[in-house]
Formats: structure tokens, sequence, C-alpha cells
């Protein structure tokens, strides 16, 4: 275990005093960072409910397969929300659930095939509509806007799309998913070398179903600043020892790994080890309609599992909305 100098603001006795005293309404008035949050199914589902009346349930045990993730998806969302509105109105939702939960720093974005899908193919009405949300709804939130990529998209696709994004600068990030085994890693290399040159942070998700040196390799090859998951990295120490010394942050989603069943129990969640060996770690959510996974609760849900202690919980916390 490394020894851990903790950071501390002027929250850190009422944030360490609500996981103690189990108070989800106290804790959720503490300033905190979502850095890992797919605005599709990151809102609120009462927001959701009022504007709508969809009613979604999220799942309450570990899915068997991904097709039962498939099956929940096309329940609740398949083509009720594809359109134009309807997706303006995840956004909304996503920014309403954020400022209800304290979080301070919000980092979300549209895929890149969404920019013709939803936005007329106008990258202009796309920022502004972001924006405009923002501002309207939760303007004491800071927006990290993020250009999304799909593993599934072939590379002469996503670099055509991307073509609108390059040179504006309202974008923060750049990441990728889906399927880890989509295609190799190796594919994106361009992509990422630009995006390195346009100035943007460079994330991609790995390690949730891929190995330690999986996660090691997408590192090296796309030179990231982040990772999203990442969790397998606990599996090899010289993956730790690489992550550590190279100051690479894992955006890790608790609730989603367990009901995902990459985890089998939240007590012995990866994080606690990752984060006592020095890697630099932050709690999200993830998709909160599926896995009822915002901040605030997966906060507490580590601690009342025993997974880390409140002090640790403070520390990353207070690591989540510094700047980096």
């Amino acid at each position: 275990m490394i020894e851990q100098k903790f950071l501390k603001d002027e929250y850190s006795l009422e944030f360490i005093k609500a996981l103690e005293e189990n108070n989800l309404e106290l804790l959720r008035k503490i300033p905190k960072s979502d850095l890992h949050n797919h605005f599709v199914l990151g809102g609120n589902r009462d927001y959701i409910y009022k504007k709508t009346g969809y009613k979604i349930d999220c799942i309450t045990k570990p899915l068997a397969s991904m097709a039962e993730m498939h099956k929940w998806n096309g329940e609740y969302i398949g083509e009720r929300f594809n359109s134009s509105e309807m997706r303006k109105l995840l956004i909304e939702a996503t920014f309403y659930q954020a400022k209800m939960d304290g979080v301070k720093i919000l980092e979300i974005g549209e895929d890149v095939w969404g920019l013709g899908e939803f936005f007329n193919n106008d990258i202009v009405e796309l920022v502004e509509t972001f924006e405009e949300i923002n501002e309207r709804i939760a303007p004491d939130i800071e927006l990290r806007l993020q250009i999304g990529l799909s593993r599934h998209c072939p590379i002469d696709y996503l670099q055509d799309c991307l073509k609108n994004f390059w040179g504006r600068k309202e974008f923060y990030s750049i990441d990728l998913y889906g399927d880890e085994l989509a295609q190799p890693i190796e594919n994106f290399k361009p992509i990422y070398e630009r995006a390195k040159e346009e100035g943007l942070r460079l994330k991609a998700h790995i390690g949730e179903w891929g190995t330690a040196n999986d996660v090691m390799e997408g590192v090296k090859i796309l030179k990231l600043d982040e990772v999203q998951h990442g969790i397998n990295a606990v599996d090899s120490d010289e993956v730790i020892d690489y992550l550590r010394e190279n100051n690479i942050r894992l955006n890790i989603t608790p609730s989603s790994n367990v009901l995902l069943g990459r985890v089998s129990d939240m007590k012995e969640h990866p994080i606690k080890k990752l984060y006592r060996s020095g890697i630099d770690v932050t709690v999200n959510s993830d998709d909160i309609l599926i896995f009822d996974s915002d901040v605030s609760k997966e906060y507490m849900r580590l601690y009342k599992a025993g997974c880390l202690n409140a002090k640790e919980l403070d520390d990353i916390r207070i690591n989540g909305i510094r700047n980096k």
C-alpha cells in the first residue's frame, strides 16, 4: 500500500459525516465530478417520466449476458428517443440529474455519428445545444464536452465524421467505447494522433472486458491520458506500476462493473487495490438509467460495502474535481 497524504477541502467533514450517517441527501450537496457518463443513459428517470410518461426501470441484479442488456435497451430506450427533440431531452435529463447530485464537473458528449442523425450535420447546433442546456438547467456545472467514437465503426467513416469536429475548441476530450474486441486498438492510432494535435484529452474504454496487458498496450498505443474502467489492471503489478508512474487516470464505475458481472463483490472491487497502490482513480456513474448509479450512490455503496473508508473516498472525490 502506498503511503497516502489525504486531500481535504471545506466539504471534507460533511462528506465523511454523510457517509458515516448513511445520509444520501447530505452527500448530494457536496461537490463531486462525473467523468464517465454516457448521457443517453445518464439522466434522471423522474425527469424523463414527467416529460414523456415513459417509465424506465433500472436493473437490480447482475446480468447473465450482454444480450440481457440489449434486451433492456430495446424495452426502455429503443426507438423512443431516436429523434432530435428526444435526444435533447436526454441531454436535459443528464444535466438535471447531475445538478441534483451535486456534480460540479460533468464530462459528456455526442457520438460523431449523432451529428448527422440529430443535429442536421451542423456542429454549431450540436455545441450550442449542450451549452444552452448547461446554462439553462445547471449553470454552476462545468461542462467538459467530449467527442465519442464507437469501436464498431469503420475507421474511414469515423475520420470522415471527425472533419466536422476538428478545430472546435469547445471540445475537451475524445473517448473510444464499445466492444473492446470489435477491432484492434491500433486501428485508431491515426485518429488519436490527430486528437492530440488538437489539444484534446485522450481517453478510451479499456480493461473492463480486456486484460491488464490490454490496458497498458492501449495507453501506449493511443498515448492515453485516462482510461474509462481499466479495472483489470488490478491483475498485474507491472501494469499498476506503469499507470502510477505515468499518472494515468482510471475513471471507474463500480455499480456497472458489478451488475455487468465484471466484478463479483463490491467489497473487493478493484478500485480498492488500485487506489491503495497509488493509481489516480475517480468514481463515476456510467449509465444511471440502467444501473441506478448516480455518483453519490456510488460513494455510499463503496463505503457501506467496506471497500474503502470515508477518508479515502473523500480523497478520491477531491481528486476528481481538481483540474489536471
